[in-house]
């Protein structure tokens, strides 16, 4: 995604995510709106755990 000229920090996404879930509360161990699928990336999840 990022291409191997890329400067900067590989992991953004996952801090981005991380400031979401917590302005919206949400729980990483039982997420409610943001769920991670590991190796893949995100996705918003359909029914609240």
């Amino acid at each position: 995604m990022w291409g191997q000229d890329y400067f900067g920090d590989e992991r953004v996404v996952d801090a981005h995510i991380k400031e979401l879930r917590r302005k919206l509360g949400d729980d990483p161990a039982r997420p409610s709106f943001i769920g991670t699928i590991r190796g893949v990336g995100y996705r918003f999840v359909d029914e609240p755990a």
